[in-house]
């Protein structure tokens, strides 16, 4: 009984798809990027993600990319519509920008959800990194008020 056990085990482990370590981020690239429930252009229509919208890739098929939305969503987009261009959405009522890596320094801008920000620096620093505002202000925010950083 117990080399079954074991048996059944073993292939277990290896019908789970492997799992990366690091997870991948990507943003949509066009201007409206389509996400399908499968990977063909004739598959269902679920919405579309307009440009700068970060996503995660769970699977990469090469011209099709299996993706998470903020909300927790799957579903299917075509590779051309990404871009490795990392950015990040927030996530809070109210994320903070600071002049600094610290929840002291200056407050520069006080962002609303669902704000995108470009990631300037991926180097954490005390849970903060820094970002860039599409008017052009650069700061830090925790990484806890936004989606799409790992």
């Amino acid at each position: 009984m117990r080399l079954a056990e074991k048996s059944l085990a073993l292939v277990a482990l290896m019908l789970m798809p492997i799992v990366a370590s690091a997870l991948e981020f990507r943003s949509i690239s066009s201007p409206k990027a389509v996400l399908y429930d499968a990977p063909a252009i004739t598959a269902k229509k679920l919405f579309i993600l307009s440009q700068f919208y970060p996503v995660e890739v769970i699977v990469n098929l090469g011209g099709w990319l299996k993706v998470r939305d903020a909300q927790g969503g799957i579903s299917w987009v075509e590779a051309k519509h990404l871009t490795s261009k990392r950015m990040v959405i927030v996530i809070v009522g109210q994320g903070e920008m600071r002049q600094s890596a610290d929840i002291s320094s200056n407050l520069i801008a006080t962002l609303e959800k669902d704000v995108l920000l470009e990631v300037v620096d991926v180097k954490r620093s005390q849970g903060w990194f820094k970002v860039k505002h599409r008017d052009g202000v650069v700061g830090y925010i925790l990484i806890s008020s936004v989606w799409g950083f790992s």
